[in-house]
């Protein structure tokens, strides 16, 4: 069923891994999606899957590139209807070997990306309408502690905190705002720290991937499929009672 024909999305981080993918559901399902990111060429590979995919560059850590990035989608595409704020990155460190600058970037990219994505959104007309879907995707590391992540798991515990007092903010209107929490997906990033294991290490990929999997009771690393339909389900129809979570994708991982 194409439930969100009609309707206007935007992913941040949409030129691949996750992002992607969920640009294509939301694709599939209906909606006019504009994918986001600052390689256009990336970009425009996304876009070249679906008729309904556009592609336009953004900086998500930029407050003028993403209103200049806002007021595009209105004059071209629409009004937007759902906002997924998926960008992201992760660095690992021991604790006392992160600085300032690891600590900002992480802060900058995962957190505070959200926080300006969501102020756009809002401001650009879903407030005024009282109507829409906010959807962050943070991750399991929002949810617990992991080693060597502190930076990376204070910035998803703050999304999570974010999400929620957003929530009951505009719980009263029919605008939602949830976070997905993925574990170890099968994306790119996941790629890189698999790598920065083996090299830190001298593990092979398998005992570098086995250590990742160890924490997932189902041994195994989500897909990134299985964190869309996730998405879907938060932008759809019958999701307005939804709001204020922190949907957990992890294969029962706590």
């Amino acid at each position: 069923m194409r439930e969100l024909t009609g309707k206007c999305a935007l992913v941040t981080g949409g030129g691949s891994g996750m992002g992607a993918v969920i640009a294509r559901a939301l694709a599939d399902a209906g909606a006019t999606v504009v994918v986001a990111g600052r390689r256009m060429d990336a970009l425009l590979e996304v876009a070249a899957s679906s008729k309904d995919i556009v592609a336009m560059t953004a900086d998500v850590t930029d407050e003028a590139s993403l209103k200049a990035l806002f007021d595009k989608i209105a004059s071209e595409v629409g009004d937007l209807d759902i906002v997924i704020a998926n960008a992201g990155a992760a660095e690992s460190a021991p604790f006392r070997r992160t600085g300032l600058d690891l600590w900002r970037r992480m802060m900058d990219v995962n957190l505070t990306s959200v926080f300006m994505t969501f102020q756009q959104a809002l401001a650009g007309g879903m407030a005024k309408r009282g109507e829409g879907r906010l959807v962050a995707i943070a991750s399991t590391a929002g949810l617990k502690g992991y080693p060597y992540v502190s930076a990376y798991a204070a910035a998803k515990h703050g999304v999570i905190g974010l999400t929620r007092s957003l929530a009951l903010e505009l719980a009263e209107t029919g605008i939602t705002v949830n976070a997905v929490c993925p574990g170890f997906t099968l994306t790119p990033m996941l790629e890189r720290s698999i790598e920065n294991i083996m090299q830190k290490t001298g593990k092979s990929r398998e005992e570098a991937a086995a250590a990742l999997t160890a924490g997932n009771p189902q041994r195994r690393f989500v897909l990134p499929e299985e964190v869309a339909q996730s998405v879907l389900y938060l932008c759809g129809p019958n999701s307005g009672s939804m709001t204020g979570q922190a949907l957990s994708v992890s294969g029962g991982e706590i």
